[in-house]
């Protein structure tokens, strides 16, 4: 690929993104996460403060139960009973649960359930401006190797909430930048191989924000792989509070200042972020 057609392959991506990331149900529309085990004490008997109905985690999903005045409908119809949910794995835009233009997702995190809230009116969403990102340069997109570990491993890293939870990792990706040699920890998706790297550089909490993802794709069979900074992401709770994002691994801070993809939300300086 050219210098022209990359860089136009880059707009294109940064284009979809902002689409993305507004839309309706996007990770702007994010109001809340609630534990269901620490969100429904028994004194509130399954309530959880401003999500209507009442809610219990079991070993199987979470149990929802609503009566019509609650205003929750599942699959467009509205409940009046109770309802098994497993943890959703799709967008939220397709939650089976909704109230209103509200709409409902359950997720299962480390052993624990929680409910989650997208509003379209959410202040995140009004408040959006786009996404501060460095145009494409050649120079951040390097030829790299991924190298893998030959069983998964696990380290305890501190998440955006402030709690530690364990990270998968499959191997290590490798590449050069002027020529000094670089390495980031990344875990290896399950169902086609492609890698993912939670990671921090010079500019993080500075320039950029204070990490940032990447996500380079599936390796080649002889493990051939383009780590493109340019493609660098903002991760999820850099537009809502309510995701919980694991902060890098140990090792997993580069060196020198990744001045390119995605650097914050436009705004964001002047707010203090």
């Amino acid at each position: 690929m050219s210098d022209d057609e990359a860089t136009t392959a880059w707009r294109r991506w940064h284009e979809r993104r902002v689409a993305t990331v507004s839309a309706p149900y996007g990770p702007l529309s994010l109001t809340g996460t609630y534990w269901i085990s620490e969100s429904v004490p028994e004194d509130l008997e399954g309530r959880i403060p401003a999500v209507p109905g009442r809610w219990r985690a079991t070993a199987d999903g979470v149990v929802v139960s609503a009566c019509a005045e609650d205003g929750l409908e599942l699959d467009g119809t509205p409940l009046d009973g109770e309802a098994l949910l497993a943890a959703d794995e799709g967008r939220p835009a397709d939650s089976r649960l909704t109230a209103g233009a509200v709409r409902l997702v359950v997720i299962r995190r480390a052993g624990e359930w929680a409910v989650r809230t997208y509003d379209p009116g959410s202040a995140a969403r009004r408040a959006f401006q786009g996404i501060e990102a460095t145009p494409y340069d050649p120079a951040f997109a390097l030829p790299g190797r991924f190298r893998p570990y030959g069983e998964e491993r696990t380290v305890q890293v501190e998440n955006a909430d402030g709690r530690a939870r364990g990270l998968g990792l499959g191997g290590e990706l490798l590449f050069e930048r002027a020529g000094d040699r670089h390495r980031l920890q990344v875990a290896v998706d399950g169902d086609d191989g492609s890698l993912w790297a939670v990671f921090a550089d010079a500019t993080s909490g500075d320039s950029s924000y204070r990490f940032r993802f990447l996500r380079p794709g599936t390796p080649d069979p002889d493990g051939g792989v383009v780590v493109d900074l340019n493609r660098a992401l903002l991760p999820p709770c850099a537009f809502a509070d309510h995701f919980v994002c694991p902060f890098p691994p140990p090792g997993n801070t580069l060196p020198f200042a990744v001045a390119a993809g995605e650097r914050r939300l436009k705004g964001a300086l002047a707010a203090g972020n």
